[in-house]
């Protein structure tokens, strides 16, 4: 069958590697290169002339890799951390094109491929720390943040080294083509500009119009594919053109389909890639060269991880920021292979380098989860070594603060809080990490600490000692601990409300002594499926019913073996059984003209009328006497069974509640 049988193989293979990886839970890719080392010395290895074809085929992952990654590229993502993303990361990359130099130099290597190994290694995998992240329950903290946008800022800064390496192999006509190269960019984005905000929309929202998916998804291709075809031809990088097509295809309305339906075809093609990427490592060379791929591995991930430290200090982050960044971000990433890839391409590198290179990103990125999980713990060992950092707070009052709201994050949860405490006159300060919302509450007036509030001093200057209530809004899991854990140590007895990311973050909030805990999804679902209920004519009864089972369903654990909390639990099952609901009563209505004593509601039904709004003039709690009329619009107090019975005595033209 020849090139399709290996196809098959490889695919097959790929997911063997997948479901192993994921098992492990370590990023698929890692999976698939795996694979691909082991998949040459077991199949006797694939032939050289096959092999090139699977690398072209590979060429197309690498050009719907970076298709996507324009696809998904938001200025947005990068506006929070938009200085260290924009001006730290390129300052990152040529710090680490020396870091290489130096390492090659005392391999004694030659200049060309020490600067070819720091491009390789300068850029880390955002597959790896998006997965480690989230295992580690930090998506969301400031840390998470700044290492996305460098990590933004990494991928695309893949194209120019893409164009700029091979260029170094000649100086002499290295700098005339790198001219020349630089114009025919411009000339080439020019165009792109036109073509992308006329052409573009305009056949897409064709192809859309025709309301054929299959369509949609073969356009979608065909663009991506095809403006990298042109930048091919133009003689500038296949995968180049792929990203400005997809970068620019990303602003118009179709952005958001156009990802998704690319995304499937992106994968199996980049399944390709990188088991062709691991079929090239040789295992003999890993068993000869160890001591010298375990040395690489070292000095790599220890100067890439200073300079990321370095560079987030330098750029005023501080706290756990550096150390989150040294740990998460010093491992080699997935577009090195496609670095070496063109290096092996233009002979610019040997086969030796392409091996090690990718040995040492393998290695570094297996390492990667393992290393990270120790920023809590280091961080924690190196405060009590050093002095506290100074805070800086905004609009606190001259008396201090006491009996008053803590609330542990500024976002928009915690903005809805502070503005609805604000209206009630209840005292309140916000501990906020976020510049950006620092601001945004200085522009209202709320009082406001700068700082971490997973740290111990933060939350002694937000003076939780002496609060009356704690709000955790951040929905990190480890976030929310670590605050939770120093508020206990600072006031035993305040309560806490804490909002959990997860259901499986209810039980390890209760452990920390969390009074209540609110899972915004959760609730949210539970809303849409009790409104989509009352649409569907289930009786108001059943629907409270089922709500509540539900609710102590989910938040059992929370209340066993605490008095306290079950009594809580009871009062708020409580306060859901017995509700004030407003009702239009019409004119043809059977209690229309009689008086409430003559109705005989409360011994019919079990409900109360307890408020009465006529003409625009509200009666609360009329007496017996009152004669209603149609029109009026009534506060009954009843639970789910009182409701229901309500209405059926004023069947059948009461209107439902509003």
């Amino acid at each position: 069958m020849g090139i399709a049988e290996h196809i098959v193989l490889i695919v097959v293979a790929g997911l063997v590697g997948g479901l192993l990886a994921h098992a492990c839970r370590q990023p698929l890719l890692l999976g698939y290169i795996l694979v691909g080392v082991l998949l040459g010395p077991v199949t006797g290895g694939i032939a050289a002339a096959d092999l090139h074809d699977l690398e072209l085929l590979a060429e197309i992952g690498v050009a719907l890799l970076l298709f996507a990654l324009g696809l998904e590229f938001s200025l947005a993502d990068l506006r929070p951390v938009r200085r260290i993303a924009l001006l730290g990361t390129p300052l990152q990359i040529l710090l680490t094109l020396g870091l290489g130099s130096l390492i090659g130099k005392a391999c004694g290597w030659a200049w060309l491929p020490s600067v070819w190994l720091g491009g390789m290694v300068s850029v880390s995998s955002t597959m790896v720390v998006l997965k480690t992240l989230a295992g580690q329950g930090r998506m969301g903290t400031l840390s998470s943040r700044v290492m996305l946008g460098m990590l933004i800022a990494q991928d695309l800064a893949v194209v120019p080294l893409v164009i700029l390496l091979p260029q170094l192999s000649d100086l002499g006509a290295g700098l005339p083509a790198l001219a020349q190269a630089a114009a025919k960019v411009g000339a080439f984005l020019l165009l792109m500009t036109v073509v992308g905000t006329r052409v573009l929309p305009r056949l897409m929202g064709l192809v859309a119009g025709w309301d054929s998916r299959e369509l949609f998804l073969l356009a979608t291709t065909a663009v991506g594919l095809g403006v990298g075809y042109g930048t091919y031809l133009f003689g500038l990088s296949f995968a180049f053109g792929a990203f400005v097509a997809g970068m620019v295809l990303s602003n118009s309305e179709y952005g958001h389909q156009a990802l998704s339906d690319i995304i499937p075809l992106r994968d199996i093609f980049g399944l390709l890639f990188f088991v062709s990427v691991g079929m090239l490592l040789q295992p003999q060379y890993l068993l000869d060269h160890w001591p010298q791929v375990l040395l690489v591995a070292a000095a790599v991930a220890g100067g890439k991880g200073l300079i990321f430290a370095g560079l987030s200090w330098l750029f005023g982050y501080g706290n756990v920021v550096p150390l989150a960044l040294g740990l998460g971000l010093f491992q080699v990433g997935e577009f090195a292979f496609v670095l070496a890839r063109v290096g092996i391409s233009s002979d610019s590198i040997d086969t030796d380098l392409y091996n090690l290179v990718l040995a040492v990103a393998i290695l570094t990125m297996f390492a990667t989860p393992l290393v990270s999980a120790l920023t809590h713990p280091l961080y924690l060992w190196r405060r009590r070594w050093r002095p506290r950092e100074p805070l800086q707070s905004v609009n606190l009052p001259d008396d201090g603060l006491r009996g008053h709201v803590v609330i542990a994050g500024g976002g928009r949860v915690g903005s809805y809080v502070a503005q609805v405490l604000g209206r009630l006159g209840v005292p309140f300060v916000i501990v906020e990490l976020n510049a950006r919302r620092v601001d945004h509450g200085r522009a209202q007036g709320w009082p406001l600490v700068f700082g971490d509030a997973s740290q111990r001093v933060v939350l002694e200057a937000a003076c939780v000692a002496h609060a009356r209530l704690v709000l955790v809004t951040t929905p990190v899991l480890a976030v929310t601990q670590s605050i939770v854990y120093h508020v206990r140590r600072l006031h035993p007895q305040v309560h806490i409300v804490a909002r959990a990311d997860a259901i499986e973050a209810l039980e390890a909030l209760r452990a920390r002594g969390v009074y209540e805990v609110v899972q915004p999804e959760f609730e949210a679902g539970l809303e849409i499926t009790r409104q989509a209920l009352l649409h569907l004519d289930y009786p108001a009864a059943e629907i409270q019913a089922f709500t509540d089972a539900t609710r102590r369903e989910l938040y059992a654990p929370l209340y066993t073996g605490d008095a306290a909390a079950q009594d809580l639990a009871r009062l708020r099952q409580a306060s859901h059984l017995l509700q004030l609901h407003w009702v239009t009563l019409v004119s043809d209505s059977p209690l229309a003209g009689a008086t409430i004593a003559d109705s005989q509601l409360r011994r019919r039904t079990g409900a109360s009328i307890v408020g009465l709004m006529r003409g625009g003039t509200m009666q609360p709690n009329p007496d017996a006497v009152t004669r209603l009329q149609g029109g009026d619009l009534l506060a009954v107090l009843a639970d789910a069974e009182q409701l229901a019975a309500f209405w059926r005595l004023a069947e059948p033209t009461v209107a439902a509640p509003t």
